[in-house]
């Protein structure tokens, strides 16, 4: 009998892991290039199979849809924090994750008609709504500032980012657009 040394299937024990390869590697790439990146580079990032991936994640909007649990999972936690300045962090961390995760946006975007339950806005609208009134009795913002205005400069910041050519160009451009809006 032959023994094989190295790397052992540890089969649904790994699923776990594996699903967490899959988002870090997604994001990475899906950053760099765009969400029309071959799944394959993403499958090659993670050190998984395609159908470990598809046993995840059978379509490109599920995985997306998983991103967007973890940003939320996040941004709750952030708009959980005590004092007036959660919607300080809550805005300043949504600013990040909408540079860092675009290209997930982008897809959910072009796949609106596959989602008509889709409660993200909903969900956003809902984080700011709680943490918006305590920044404005602290008159850390404009207490003429609506949650739909923060929607509003949510979505131009998204656009100056799936917009701009150049990638080096995004920080300057998304730090430009936070500079004309009255927010922390």
């Amino acid at each position: 009998m032959v023994i094989r040394s190295g790397a052992v299937n540890r089969g649904p024990a790994a699923a776990v892991d594996n699903r967490r390869a899959i988002l870090v590697a997604a994001r990475r790439v899906m950053a760099e290039r765009g969400y029309r990146v071959p799944l394959s580079t993403i499958v090659r990032e993670a050190g998984v199979s395609q159908g470990v991936l598809y046993r995840h994640f059978p379509t490109r909007l599920h995985l997306a849809l998983a991103v967007f649990e973890d940003n939320f999972t996040e941004l709750a936690a952030v708009a959980a924090g005590p004092g007036p300045d959660a919607f300080a962090r809550l805005w300043a961390r949504l600013v990040e994750l909408t540079v860092e995760s675009s290209a997930f946006v982008e897809m959910a975007l072009d796949a609106r008609e596959d989602l008509p339950g889709y409660r993200g806005q909903a969900r956003l609208l809902e984080l700011v709504e709680a943490t918006l009134p305590q920044a404005q009795e602290s008159g850390s913002v404009n207490a003429g500032l609506t949650p739909d205005d923060v929607l509003l400069a949510w979505r131009m910041v998204f656009g100056v980012v799936v917009t701009t050519v150049d990638p080096s160009e995004v920080a300057p451009a998304v730090e430009r657009v936070r500079a004309l809006l009255p927010l922390p």
